[in-house]
């Protein structure tokens, strides 16, 4: 294996400059922080400043071993294990590669301890992702199902290259075939890889709709074209053309996830991660946005559908991974949610049991989590 495959490209060590992503009021905020602890230490010593940071894990990952052969190098012997995962039966591998793969990846941020005095508070470090791998394969719909509050929507953002500047962030993510790095992950983001995000703050207040989800098309596209293909998802998800010509704040909780959903489908993406996509939305509309799913996979895309409803998930999902304490702890086929007895971790029977048709046994399915209940 070269050199260039065993570095860690996403690892930081929290020091990176702002992402652009982040608003000025953000930045300035970000920066008197750090002009505080810099006051803190002269007034109170580097013992109150607490420099040196409580790393939570004594093994931190720390790019591959030498040893380890880059995934895009093992051969797909079965059709349906490979990785130490399944796949579906729809899933395509052109070229002896998953679309989107996600290895050994971890998250963690340098915080002040709460609890501290304000200014002799001492910074500890954080781990909400730890060594989680996922794949998403040409074809197929996976689900990522888990508690509320468990670091999914984190997930997300670091498929995203979405990285705070408080963030280490270490592991390996390949996306068509390439090794990403951070730079490489920002450049795929709507020319490549679309995100439904969960918020509806993510629409920008000060322009109308429409013109938000044109915005989305290749800047190669023409605006007749633009518009055209606009009007086209407008109507598919019951929004007239009036509605492209108002403010996010003008419209309706559902309306405006539908807007987002719109602005994910503009440019053709190769894979959508969609996270938390249908609350808000009346059922005929939420199936209609997961049969969308479901045909974009169908003609080849990949999705990462990001959610707490176990009951959407194992609707359209070809397969589920299951996610605890801020990483995946099983990763199986829709089908094996037949029965508990085809789970293999007790967490993943747990949901199983919290389903309506399974009596909501869910008083064990958020124990052990700390981030939150579940809901099915």
């Amino acid at each position: 294996m070269d050199e260039a495959n065993r570095k860690n490209p996403l690892e930081t060590d929290g020091r990176n400059p702002l992402p652009e992503h982040l608003a000025a009021r953000e930045r300035a905020l970000y920066e008197a922080a750090a002009e505080l602890e810099r006051l803190t230490d002269q007034l109170f010593g580097a013992e109150g400043a607490g420099r040196d940071c409580a790393i939570a894990s004594e093994d931190p990952i720390d790019g591959l071993a030498p040893d380890v052969v880059p995934h895009e190098a093992l051969s797909h012997k079965d059709a349906q294990v490979h990785h130490h995962h399944t796949h579906a039966p729809v899933s395509r591998h052109e070229h002896g590669h998953h679309l989107l793969q996600v290895e050994d990846l971890s998250v963690g941020f340098r915080m002040y301890d709460e609890d501290a005095p304000f200014f002799r508070a001492r910074q500890r470090f954080v781990e909400v992702i730890s060594s989680l791998t996922i794949s998403v394969h040409a074809g197929e719909i996976v689900a990522v199902v888990g508690a509320s509050g468990s670091g999914k929507t984190l997930l997300a953002d670091a498929v995203l290259g979405l990285f705070e500047p408080n963030a280490t962030v270490r592991g390996r993510i390949w996306f068509d075939g390439e090794l990403q790095d951070a730079a490489g992950l920002a450049a795929l983001r709507g020319n490549g890889v679309s995100l439904v995000p969960q918020s509806v703050n993510n629409l920008d207040p000060l322009m109308k709709v429409g013109r938000q989800v044109e915005g989305f098309a290749h800047p190669d596209v023409p605006h007749a074209e633009r518009r055209r293909r606009r009007a086209e998802l407008f109507e598919r998800y019951g929004l007239s053309e009036e509605t492209a010509q108002l403010y996010p704040f003008e419209l309706s909780g559902g309306m405006a996830r539908r807007v987002l959903l719109c602005c994910a489908l503009m440019d053709d993406p190769r894979v959508i991660v969609a996270d938390e996509p249908t609350p808000g939305l009346d059922l005929d509309l939420a199936v209609r946005a997961l049969d969308d799913f479901r045909a974009f996979a169908d003609a080849g895309g990949g999705v990462m559908l990001i959610t707490h409803d176990i009951e959407l998930a194992l609707r359209v999902a070809d397969r589920v991974a299951v996610f605890k304490d801020g990483t995946v702890v099983e990763e199986t086929a829709v089908a094996n949610f037949a029965s508990p007895d085809t789970l293999a971790h007790p967490f993943s029977r747990a949901l199983w049991h919290a389903l309506p048709e399974h009596g909501f046994r869910d008083r064990n399915v958020g124990e052990g989590s700390g981030k939150g209940g579940f809901h099915a």
